[in-house]
C-alpha cells in the first residue's frame, strides 16, 4: 500500500517559534511541517494529533517536555480503564494527545514515540468514511456512525475519523469552532477536501 499520510502542515503565526517548540518537545522531524498564516479561526479545530507510547513514563516525559516549552494542559495526565493519557495544547493551537495502553513502565522514561494518529472530528461520520474509501483508503476499523480507523499500512501517520462531539468531548474542549482548520494533510489523496473541510495536499508541495 502506498503511503497513505506522509505529514501534516500546521498553519501558525510564528514559523520559527512553532519550529523551536516541535523540536524541543516531540520532535517529530518532517512529519511535521509548519505554513506562516494568519487565518482567521476559534475554539475547537475539529481535529487532534495523538502521539501513542509505549508507557506511562513516557506519557508524562513528553506532557513534561510540552508545558515546560509552552504548551497548556487541557486534560491532566491520569489513568482510565483504557491506559493512561494527557492532553496538551501547544502555544499555535494544535491539541495534542498523548496516551499510552499500558499502565506500568517497563523501562526508564523516554519520550520515544510509537505511533502517530490524526483524528478528524466529523459531523457525519458515515459520509466522510464514504469520502474515503471511495478514494482507496481501506477501513481497518467501524464503530458504525462513531469512529472509524483507517488502514493506512506503513504511514508514518495513522488516520482515524470520530464524531466531531466526541472527539471534543474525548480532547476535553467544547466541540463549538469556526474558522480554518489550521492543518493541511499531505498524501496520497493529492488535492482534495473533504465533507468536514479538511484539505489534504501533495507531499511535493510542502517538500
Amino acid at each position: 500500500m502506498n503511503t497513505i499520510i506522509d505529514s501534516v502542515t500546521l498553519d501558525v503565526a510564528d514559523l520559527e517559534a512553532a519550529q523551536s517548540f516541535y523540536a524541543d518537545t516531540f520532535d517529530l522531524g518532517d512529519r511535521l511541517r509548519f505554513r506562516t498564516s494568519d487565518a482567521e479561526t476559534s475554539g475547537f479545530r475539529g481535529y487532534t494529533l495523538s502521539l501513542v507510547v509505549s508507557q506511562p513514563g513516557n506519557v508524562h516525559a513528553l506532557v513534561d517536555a510540552a508545558v515546560a516549552a509552552g504548551a497548556s494542559v487541557v486534560k491532566p495526565v491520569a489513568k482510565s480503564l483504557w491506559g493512561v493519557g494527557g492532553t496538551v495544547q501547544a502555544p499555535d493551537g494544535a491539541m495534542w494527545k498523548i496516551a499510552t495502553s499500558s499502565k506500568k513502565d517497563t523501562a526508564p522514561p523516554s519520550r520515544s514515540v510509537d505511533e502517530i494518529i490524526l483524528l478528524l472530528g466529523a459531523e457525519d461520520v458515515v459520509a466522510s468514511r464514504t469520502f474515503y474509501t471511495e478514494r482507496g483508503i481501506p477501513v481497518a476499523k467501524s464503530y458504525g456512525r462513531s469512529y472509524v480507523q483507517f488502514d493506512t499500512g506503513t504511514s508514518p501517520i495513522g488516520l482515524g475519523l470520530y464524531r466531531h462531539a466526541s472527539l471534543a468531548k474525548d480532547a476535553g474542549v467544547p466541540a463549538a469552532g469556526s474558522g480554518s482548520h489550521r492543518l493541511t494533510v499531505n498524501g496520497a489523496l493529492g488535492t482534495a477536501v473533504d465533507p468536514d473541510g479538511f484539505a489534504w495536499a501533495p507531499v511535493e508541495v510542502y517538500s
